[in-house]
């Protein structure tokens, strides 16, 4: 069991960068298709870029985060990282589902309130999502040494709960 756990991991690994590329590029892009959503546009253009907004918002860039959440949550368990910069990696993956739930609060306001709601500039949601991403990446690949912060003890060792499986060791 424990051979077949290390095995998984590289392929986690895979999956989780995969699913947060789709997320984070999806963030990128769906502020510059709610940007369409003008007056000027024609009732048919309009019902397009609506549901092409929605489309790739439900069923592309939402699935995308699910799984980068939920492999990311597992690689820390696998891995046993339970170290500061995981922690202020996590700050930043939690505003960019703030900025997911904004951008599909937009989307939701378009298509109730046609001509009533002007989505936000696409500049503040693109550049919040380059800023968690880069954070993200900073912490993860640079993995610095935050050994002088203090952080509370129980965030920084195991509960004692197990896993329903072996853990492999480092």
């Amino acid at each position: 069991m424990t051979e077949w756990l290390v095995s998984i991991v590289p392929l986690f690994k895979t999956l989780h960068l995969v699913a947060l590329s789709v997320w984070c590029g999806g963030l990128i892009a769906l502020p510059m298709m709610l940007s369409r959503h003008g007056s000027l546009i024609s009732q048919g253009d309009y019902k397009i870029v609506r549901h092409r907004t929605h489309i790739t918002y439900t069923i592309i860039v939402t699935p995308a985060a699910i799984i980068a959440v939920i492999v990311g949550t597992w690689l820390i368990f696998l891995r046993q990282v339970f170290v500061p910069w995981l922690f202020a990696k996590l700050v930043f993956v939690a505003l960019l589902l703030v900025l997911h739930v904004w951008i599909g609060h937009s989307i939701v306001r378009i298509a109730e309130e046609p001509g009533d709601h002007t989505p936000p500039s696409p500049y503040l949601p693109v550049t919040g999502v380059l800023a968690c991403a880069t954070a993200i990446l900073f912490f993860v690949l640079g993995k610095p040494d935050l050994d002088g912060v203090d952080m509370p003890q129980w965030l920084l060792e195991p509960r004692g709960g197990h896993l329903p499986f072996a853990i492999p060791s480092r």
